[in-house]
This record gives C-alpha cells, structure tokens and sequence, in this order.
C-alpha cells in the first residue's frame, strides 16, 4: 500500500461529474454555480472527467469521448479557458471540498499533440500504425512507456496541474506501469503534499484479455503499492449476476466477495464503492423499485471504502448519459433523494466506518443483507432489503428499541425478530447487543 495513504478516506464520499454534461451550458462557470448543492449532498472530494480538447480524427459520436484527448496540457475550450477552470477550483477550496482530475495515460486521440511532436512515443504495428490492445477503442492510440522521455513528460504534466488540483483519477492505470505511478507520485508530493490518488482497477476479465495479447495489466495489488483507492471491480462482476437476477447468484455470495477483500489486501485497503459511474448503466436502470434502491445506495455508504455518487444519481436516473456526444444530465428528472444521501454521508463520516472491523452475510431467502462494523464495545449495524422484500426477519440483535439512524424513528425488536417494511436501516449499538454466531464471529 502506498505509505502515506490515509484511511480517513474511507470516511468521504466522492461526486463525479463530467463539465460537458453537467449542464445545459457545458462550462466551468456553469459547474461554479453548482457547488453549493453539490456540497450539501455530502460531498467531499469532487472528481472531474478529463476537461482537455478532445481529438478529431477517428471521433466516436459528435462530440468525441473525452477519453481520446487531443492535448494533455491543455482545457476545450468549449468548457472555458484554463483560468476559468482555476477559478472553479478555488471555489472548491473555500468550500472545504478537494477535486481531483481523470488522467488518461494509456493513450492519447490519434491527432495528438504527442502524436505530432513526438511520434516515436506510441506503440505501432510492422507497418508503423499506431495500435491499440482493445478493438473496440478504434478512437485512441497507445503510448510506449518504453520511452524514458515520454515518462518526464507526463510526470511534469501531472505536476502542472497538481497546483490547482487535489489528485487524480488515472483511467485504465493497470496498463501504465507501476513503477511509472510511483515515480509520479513521488514528484507530485513535492507540489501537493497528501494528493489522492485512485486508480481505475479492473476485473480479473479485462486483465487476462491484455495478458493474452502480450500487453501489460496490473493486479490491484499491485496497484495497492502506489495508489490509494482502487475501484471496485474485482467484485463487479459478482455484483451485476446478483442485481441482475442472472444464473441463480444469491446474496451471500456477492457479500463473500466483499469479505474476500479483506483477506487479500493490505490492512488499510480503500475501495470505491459504486452502484454506477459514466462507464456503467446506473443502478435505477437495473433496479426499479425506489425502496430497494435507497437500500442498495446505503448499503454502499457502509461498506468499507470510500464512498461514490455519480452525477445525476442523487435524482434516481435511469438515463447514463453518452459521453460521445452533449447529453445533459436531467436534474429535474427522476425523484430527489439528495437528503437520503446526505444523511448516509453524515453516516459515513463516523471513526467506525475508516477503523473498524467489519462483518456481513446475507439471508438468501429473503434478499436482505446484514453489515456490521465494529471498534472496542461499539459498533454500526446494517439490515438493507435489496429486492423488496417486506415483512418479518431474524434481527440477529437483542430485543429493545433502535434509532435507525436515516430516519431517526425507533426499531423495535421482539423475541429476536423484526419487522421491515423495506425502509434501509442503520442503527448504532453495542456489541454486546449482537446475538447470533454470524454475527459475532468476527467480533
């Protein structure tokens, strides 16, 4: 694990959003006057896509992924300019909130900068086109970092933003190498002390497919050497069968993944911990019912990790945008849930959430997951219904009344049991309020 990462982390939660999409308007400035309702959410850290001018040749869709960046160094102007985007920043900043930028170092648009200044810097074929591993990445071409030049470039381009930013998101960072991202972060701690630094992990799939075509892909154990947060995608896959309904996955199974973390990576680990994000159908695509999605988004909040909402997730949205072409997010769409958010993120920002133990399982039967976690006598429990069920359910805790601490009102438990009616549920106890093996074991 990167030495200086901080488990704090654990207690924030992470907004994304993409300034093209944002608003109708597509700028900085329009971003500006957005801050405030972003920070009543809950916010702590903001992260924004790439903001740089996106390459034309080879362009998906009208307005190009910003993911096929024309120059490193510099902002679309379509966005602003870069003092807007300063500017931007320091409002951040006098708000108590940090932002990070997506870096995309894997590759570059295929009428780049780089690519025309420095051809030599790219990986190509024996008839000297540039290449990529991925087929269906046909508007990007791929670096060599077998170039000791292109390295020094980068580290002063990650230097050169990092005075107005707080870290970075580093897209698909398993096919850069590790030893670069360590270089990097070295250098950028001498212009921002303490910069976050979150990976874009990938699932055990995406890796083997790179490995087979003689391409490099990092494991996020490795990639736990340098950086601080790692996505949550080695358990993606386990998630989706489940949400999905597919191939009888039950519950337990997905919480068995997420247990499996603890026993393969170092003790002060941080996921991202996310129902959706721009490269992933949002979760109110997948899941319908309302109940079971505030079930599903506090369930999130209480897992170990940091926390993600990404932009328009807050109205329940069903809609990703595209990011091929402008396609702004609907924030008058969908049902409000910024205050069930909020209240989760206040949750969040507990000690117990950042240094306890955790602990879950889940009833199959009923569809209803349990999570704990727990430091000296005190501990925060967890009961979600994620598929709708109501009705009775062993409560695993001793009778008496609890504050669910979302909605404020009593839980009352009788003769071990209780009865849910689909609202999530967190309360805050004792451990010697915990009953049932399962949920002692780990305590």
């Amino acid at each position: 694990m990167a030495e200086n990462t901080k488990i704090e982390l654990r207690q924030k939660m992470m907004y994304s959003l993409f300034v093209r999409n944002h608003t109708p308007e597509g700028t900085f400035a329009a971003v500006e006057k957005d801050l405030d309702r972003i920070q009543a959410l809950g916010t702590d850290i903001i992260w924004f896509m790439p903001i740089q001018p996106t390459g034309e040749l080879n362009r998906k869709g009208k307005d190009g992924s910003p993911y096929a960046i024309k120059d490193y160094r510099k902002v679309d102007p379509a966005m602003g300019t870069m003092e807007d985007f300063r500017h931007l920043t320091d409002e951040i900043h006098k708000r108590g909130m940090q932002c990070i930028l997506d870096v995309v170092y894997n590759h570059t648009s295929p009428d780049s900068w780089l690519i025309e200044n420095h051809p030599d810097w790219f990986k190509r074929d024996a008839q000297g086109n540039t290449v990529t591993l991925v087929p269906d990445w046909s508007d990007i071409a791929d670096l060599d970092y077998g170039k000791e030049e292109l390295w020094q470039y980068q580290i002063d381009t990650l230097k050169m933003w990092a005075e107005m930013v707080d870290g970075f998101r580093c897209d698909v960072a398993p096919r850069v190498p590790v030893e670069f991202w360590r270089q990097a972060r070295e250098a950028v701690e001498q212009v921002r002390p303490g910069a976050i630094w979150l990976a874009e992990s990938t699932e055990k799939h995406f890796i083997k497919f790179i490995r087979s075509q003689g391409g490099y892909c990092a494991t996020d154990s490795q990639l736990y050497e340098v950086f601080d947060i790692c996505y949550d995608y080695d358990i993606w896959p386990s998630f989706l069968h489940y949400v999905k309904g597919k191939d009888a996955h039950p519950l337990s199974l997905y919480l068995d993944e997420i247990e499996k973390q603890e026993g393969t990576y170092p003790e002060n680990f941080v996921k991202l911990r996310c129902l959706e994000n721009h490269d992933q159908d949002r979760i109110a695509h997948h899941v319908e019912d309302k109940q079971s999605i505030l079930n599903w988004t506090a369930l999130s909040f209480l897992l170990k990790g940091i926390a993600f909402v990404y932009a328009g997730q807050e109205r329940m949205l069903s809609h990703r945008p595209s990011i091929f072409e402008k396609d702004a997010t609907d924030f008058s769409g969908g049902e409000d849930i910024s205050g069930f958010i909020a209240r989760c993120a206040k949750i969040k920002r507990t000690e117990l959430t950042a240094d306890g133990i955790y602990g879950s399982f889940g009833d199959d039967d009923k569809d209803v997951a349990y999570l704990w976690c727990k430091m000296g006598q005190e501990c925060v429990v967890g009961i979600f219904s994620l598929k709708g069920y109501t009705g009775e359910i062993a409560a695993h805790m001793a009778d008496g009344s609890y504050e669910n601490l979302l909605t404020e009102e009593l839980v009352g438990i009788s003769e071990g049991r209780l009865t849910h009616d689909g609202t999530p549920i967190i309360i805050r106890t004792h451990t010697d309020a915990l009953l049932e093996r399962e949920m002692r074991m780990y305590l």
